[in-house]
């Protein structure tokens, strides 16, 4: 918590003692109190990013904790963002979080070793502050008077997972109609940032292991090209051309499970399309993305997903098999350094 504190109170020198509890109580239940109905909600965010100046140089997000943050109304206006993005965020951060209590009184200690030293007020003003609050039980609290003078805060805070999309929705903002080419490192989280960004934003979604290269083609010749062991032949027939034309189609997708076709992957009309998945920014598709973006991992934090994931078994094989067929595409064809944007795993404190 010392690193979230020490940059809120750099972001903000008037920090006040209240302005702690605020910010202890918002990491901890994020935005569940907040909403009671959305359609008073939505109005709320419309009304308030109208008079909000736009501000470039105001931070997009600010870190609360591992899994919250603040999202400046004055930065998101100023990246021309749409205001239904945010709103879509904020609905789906306002689930009940586990814990929320243990985890409130655990940042409260975190204060108190902070206060006099990172945070600009003392010790004893702390913790007169959070006595006075405690006797009256936990509870939302509002901004100190001279933080809402100083700062006249206007935010929404919302799960921190949203904030790993934000610099690619900056970029999608500002290009449209957009086709986004998500590549990337196994276990960092493509297809899951890809069914966020479906959910906030209506983006169509285009899965690369739909296109795995059947058992037929897998000769050794083409298993030892970089990248051979995606079907980037059937990708430019079956959904290549419903990329260009904009409009709504269907393509048949492979099943890894049986090694075979089964079925076919709608994909509605949209002005955002992703296409997820390792080999997604593979030369032979030519160049029919708007954005390259690359979606990256530590190897440590990748062998912990996989283990978690895959178990034992699963580590072993993509160990001897996926991730160097991987490493091998993307050192032969610089695909992280060709990169439009690219994405950490997880967002980390001062995510911009």
């Amino acid at each position: 918590m010392d690193a979230f504190l020490r940059e809120q109170a750099a972001l903000h020198p008037c920090m006040q003692p209240r302005d702690a509890l605020k910010m202890c109580y918002q990491a901890a239940f994020g935005a569940e109190h907040l909403l009671r109905d959305p359609g008073a909600a939505a109005a709320y965010l419309r009304d308030e990013l109208s008079a909000c100046p736009a501000d470039p140089g105001q931070p997009l997000t600010e870190a609360l904790s591992p899994d919250t943050c603040r999202v400046n109304l004055a930065a998101w206006k100023s990246a021309g963002l749409p205001e239904a993005w945010l709103g879509e965020m904020f609905l789906r951060s306002c689930a009940p979080r586990q814990n929320g209590g243990e985890r409130f009184l655990r940042f409260l200690e975190a204060v108190d070793a902070a206060a006099g030293s990172l945070l600009p007020f003392s010790r004893a003003d702390w913790q007169s502050e959070k006595r006075a609050y405690l006797a009256q039980g936990v509870r939302p609290v509002h901004h100190s008077e001279a933080y809402r003078a100083a700062e006249r805060p206007a935010y929404r805070v919302i799960d921190y997972r949203y904030a790993r999309m934000l610099p690619l929705l900056a970029a999608v903002g500002r290009a449209k109609p957009c086709v986004v080419a998500l590549d990337g490192r196994c276990a960092s989280g493509k297809t899951t940032l890809a069914g966020d960004i479906a959910a906030i934003c209506g983006a169509s979604v285009l899965h690369m292991d739909d296109f795995f290269l059947p058992g037929e083609l897998r000769t050794p010749e083409r298993l030892r090209a970089p990248g051979g062991n995606v079907h980037y032949e059937r990708f430019l027939t079956d959904a290549l051309p419903g990329l260009k034309s904009g409009k709504a189609f269907a393509y048949p997708r492979f099943d890894c499970g049986a090694m075979a076709l089964r079925g076919e992957r709608d994909v509605p009309a949209s002005s955002l399309y992703i296409v997820e998945g390792a080999y997604s920014c593979h030369p032979a598709l030519g160049e029919y993305m708007t954005l390259r973006v690359f979606s990256d991992i530590t190897p440590e934090e990748q062998q912990r997903r996989i283990l978690a994931r895959n178990g034992k078994a699963g580590l072993d094989q993509f160990n001897a098999r996926w991730i160097p067929m991987e490493e091998r595409y993307f050192s032969y064809y610089a695909v992280r350094e060709k990169a439009d944007l690219i994405l950490p795993a997880q967002a980390q404190p001062g995510c911009r």
